[in-house]
């Protein structure tokens, strides 16, 4: 509500200010729609304040631009204040600003102090204001406390908070920082600032919260910043930090948060840091420290300690060298501990069971060795166990299906032997299994086939043996099972035997000791000629037959009236079938088949008789769903002749899409060549459909639920990482479209590597006809060349889509979704940007809204050089949400 900060009842210079307040107090009423009743004017003393030169004191008025005043209103009220600055606090007229007509330039009663005002102007001065967000930033100073100043807050005219993220800020944070004494609050953070963290940061006493992770700062931590003791967040995860983490960060007692992730910090840990009470959140990984991880954790020597309370300790990817100390069971309250990619040695310690919080644990690739501690099985809280890469021996414990919350078990590459326990079957929930290169023996255990959410899988290179359960055969990729040479049923070309029959002796014979030789008698012998004879003639027959038929067939070809069907022909190595395929005979049509071991086999004639539907059309061709003969469906879509590449060109290209396997990552299961050119390309069908029908084809009783949406999002995000970072792949058409679900609500990216097999000119053809209304950024339409940062904008929009719940295609005010949010977010902060289903749990997920539209909107700034590369996106849903996701190698 405006108000009008004066006195009533007094007459200065013959001005009557009740009168005034009349006239203001109905202007203002009618203005914003309210009573006469709900406008108070009051008086409220006098500050000091700066007119450009030295400070002098001055009313405080508190006034606001109200622009719908009576203009001899305005200039009664100029009047008025000019008066009392006069009269009452020796001001010069001259110094007061005066209201227009409007209402506009009113004095700014919340003034700024003058050695904050000069701060800020340093501090402007040194960035690079790319965007202009700066402008509001002026040269008198005025309104830097009313609110007028982009991102500066302000109590009693001093600053107490800098909130610039996102704003593509460039370079360097100026020293004279340190002359904002009040200031509690910088953040910074997703800009591309340069240089040092300034050394005066450190003298700030009041500073509460330091955020400026994602930029390019270098240099050391300043040492000062222990000097902070009022400090509770410290995030500059990130950057391009160097040196050694100082010593007095210790210092500390309020402290909660310290990030210091993601830079190239050097040295060994304090110790010191290990001792606070306070410290909630403490992420060193990715960095290259190293030494051993400090004795001491929660407490000192024997005693219970201080009470930590520390829920996350993320000290993966550096150079820690030594064993996991006993003392870390101390941490009564840890929910995620990660230590993976170190050199740490020695076995793990088994009172780590006292850890009953713990959600997340990562050992992996490291050297420990020894076996899994049987106690393991008391970390019922326990979600993702991941302990690749080490030299880990003995059996895996029996035990391990008291883990009921688990979701993921990661055994990969150690030296573990004996057979894999069935009792793992018994974790409902568990959704990937990975146990490959080990020693393990024995046959997979069937009640493995019934784990419904289990979406990964692998067992390769062991020593298994026996049939693949069939279930498992079909919902997962051959090569899941590799490396087993006794193992068999998971691939056409290694089938399982047939069990031998079994000669039962009669109850009544006994066993002879000795055996007895017998010439066959005459009888014998012309009977088993007889026999042989009349097998003879009955393979005549049969031969004679399928020859009658087959020419029946071939005269029905060449009237046109033949129907296809089901081709026998085994499956064998090509030589064409590029590299890792497998090419089969085209069948009666002709052309060529080439598998990349799908969860089944299917021969030419069984895909070209498949009943099919249309499932949708896109610039690359038409998508069917076929079901084949067996009941099995697939997605087949068939690519325009005229687009391809030549047969040599898109074989080879082929072969390099049907070898990329990620779980986010739809297959290429097959490819066919026709006899006619016609190019067919064959998927796994998934049942849930699209993410764009999923969220905008549902019933209005169908609710998606934030945990759901968030997963999505991510395994996006990994799909996409892995296509970016591993295969060198921009996908160039990501949209909610191409983004499958399957049974348990994963995505898979599909429509990936595409343009590789497109001829050049029809391939910027495509991007220019595409139609992704929503989902482009704005200098695809000039430069029709996708890139890794337009992939990041589509990205952004879907998981704008996800929060919103809007189609990105439906305009809203006439702007598509991304420039609608950002317009919405501008303004502040509203609830109507999220999709209604999420606002009811809005109490408790509300940071994780917040921030992850902060995310989205960072990924689709119209500055391609703005949005974070795939990498940055993944440390961003870590930090939002450090159990959901874990930080990407």
């Amino acid at each position: 509500m405006p108000c009008l900060n004066l006195s009533t009842n007094v007459n200065l210079d013959g001005v009557d200010t009740s009168s005034i307040l009349s006239d203001a107090t109905s202007s203002v009423a009618s203005l914003i729609g309210k009573p006469q009743a709900y406008v108070m004017i009051v008086l409220k003393g006098s500050v000091p304040i700066s007119f450009g030169g030295n400070e002098q004191p001055a009313a405080y008025g508190e006034l606001v631009s109200i622009g719908g005043l009576n203009p001899d209103v305005n200039k009664k009220l100029s009047a008025a204040i000019s008066s009392i600055l006069e009269t009452k606090l020796s001001v010069p007229k001259s110094r007061v600003p005066t209201l227009d007509g409007t209402g506009h330039n009113l004095f700014d009663g919340v003034a700024v102090r003058k050695s904050d005002y000069q701060a800020l102007r340093a501090l402007k001065h040194e960035l690079v204001d790319f965007k202009g967000v700066l402008r509001s930033w002026n040269e008198s100073g005025f309104g830097a406390c009313s609110g007028s100043w982009v991102g500066i807050k302000c109590v009693n005219g001093n600053v107490i908070a800098i909130q610039l993220p996102f704003k593509g800020l460039g370079g360097k944070i100026s020293d004279k920082i340190g002359q904002l004494q009040s200031l509690r609050k910088i953040s910074l953070h997703d800009n591309l600032l340069t240089g040092p963290i300034p050394y005066s940061l450190g003298l700030l006493p009041n500073l509460r919260g330091v955020y400026l992770f994602n930029n390019k700062l270098s240099g050391s931590i300043p040492p000062s910043i222990g000097s902070c003791l009022m400090l509770q967040s410290l995030d500059v995860s990130n950057n391009l930090l160097s040196g050694k983490i100082p010593l007095n960060l210790s210092n500390f007692t309020r402290i909660y948060r310290i990030n210091l992730s993601f830079n190239s910090l050097s040295g060994s840990i304090p110790s010191s840091l290990t001792m606070s009470t306070s410290l909630t959140i403490l992420a060193l990984q990715h960095n290259n420290l190293s030494g051993s991880i400090p004795s001491y954790w929660g407490g000192m020597g024997e005693s219970k300690g201080f009470g930590s309370k520390l829920q996350v300790l993320t000290l993966d990817h550096n150079l820690i060298s030594g064993t996991i100390p006993v003392s870390i069971s101390k941490l009564s309250l840890v929910e995620n501990i990660s230590l993976s990619h170190n050199k740490i040695v020695g076995s793990i310690p088994s009172e780590l069971h006292a850890l009953s919080r713990l959600r997340f644990l990562d050992l992996s690739n490291n050297a420990i060795n020894g076996t899994i501690p049987k106690t393991f099985s008391n970390l019922t809280s326990l979600v993702s166990l991941n302990l690749e890469g080490n030299q880990l021996e003995n059996h895996i414990p029996d035990s391990l299906d008291k883990l009921h919350n688990l979701s993921v078990l990661n055994l990969k590459n150690n030296k573990l032997d004996g057979q894999i326990p069935s009792t793992i079957g018994n974790i409902t929930g568990i959704t990937k299994i990975d146990l490959s290169k080990n020693k393990l023996f024995g046959e997979i255990p069937d009640s493995f086939a019934k784990l419904a959410k289990l979406s990964f899988f692998n067992v390769s290179y062991n020593n298994l043996s026996g049939p693949v359960p069939s279930l498992l055969t079909k919902r997962f990729h051959s090569s899941s099972f590799t490396g087993n040479l006794k193992l068999c049923g998971f691939i056409a070309s290694k089938p399982c035997p047939s069990p031998s029959p079994q000669i039962l002796p009669s109850p009544t014979q006994k066993p002879s000791p000795k055996q007895h030789h017998h010439k066959l008698s005459t009888m014998s012998i012309l009977l088993i000629a007889a026999g042989i004879t009349i097998i003879i003639l009955l393979a005549t027959c049969c031969f004679l037959l399928c020859c009658l038929v087959k020419k029946r067939g071939d005269s029905k070809g060449k009237n046109g009236k033949a129907k296809a069907s089901a081709s026998a022909t085994s499956i064998e190595k090509g030589g064409g079938g590029g590299d890792g395929g497998i090419e089969s005979s085209g069948g009666e049509a002709g052309g060529k088949l080439v598998h990349f071991d799908g969860p089944f086999v299917f021969t030419a004639d069984d895909l070209l008789c498949a009943t099919a539907e249309i499932m949708g059309k896109s610039p690359y061709g038409t998508a069917y769903k076929a079901t084949l003969e067996d009941g099995n469906q697939v997605v087949v879509k068939r690519l325009r002749e005229k687009s391809t590449k030549g047969q040599k060109e898109f074989e080879t290209e082929a072969a390099s899409l049907g070898k990329i396997r990620h779980q986010n990552l739809l297959a290429l299961r097959a490819y066919y060549l026709g006899p006619k050119g016609e190019k067919l390309l064959v998927f796994d069908y998934m049942t849930k459909g699209s993410l764009a029908s999923f969220l905008h084809a549902r019933g209005p009783e169908s609710v998606i639920e934030w945990p759901t949406r968030m997963n999505i999002a991510i395994g996006i995000t990994h799909g996409l990482w892995h296509l970016h970072k591993e295969e060198n792949i921009v996908h160039g058409n990501l949209t909610s479209s191409n983004i499958l679900l399957d049974e348990q609500t994963n995505p898979q990216i599909t429509d990936f590597g595409l343009s590789r097999l497109m001829t050049a000119s029809a391939s910027t053809n495509m991007i220019a006809t595409a139609g992704n209304v929503g989902y482009n950024p704005p200098e695809l339409s000039k430069t029709k060349k996708p890139n890794q940062k337009s992939d990041v904008y589509s990205l952004g929009v879907i998981i704008l889509e996800l929060l919103t719940g809007k189609p990105p295609g439906e305009r809203s005010n006439g702007m598509e979704l991304a420039q609608w949010v950002a317009s919405i977010v501008k303004e502040e902060w509203r609830n109507e940007v999220f999709d209604l289903e999420l606002m009811k749990d809005a109490a408790t997920i509300s940071d994780e809204l917040l921030n992850t539209l902060k995310l989205a909107l960072h990924c689709v700034d119209p500055s391609p050089s703005a949005r974070p590369d795939i990498q940055q996106i993944l440390h961003q849903f870590h930090q939002i949400n450090p159990h959901l996701v874990a930080p990407h190698h």
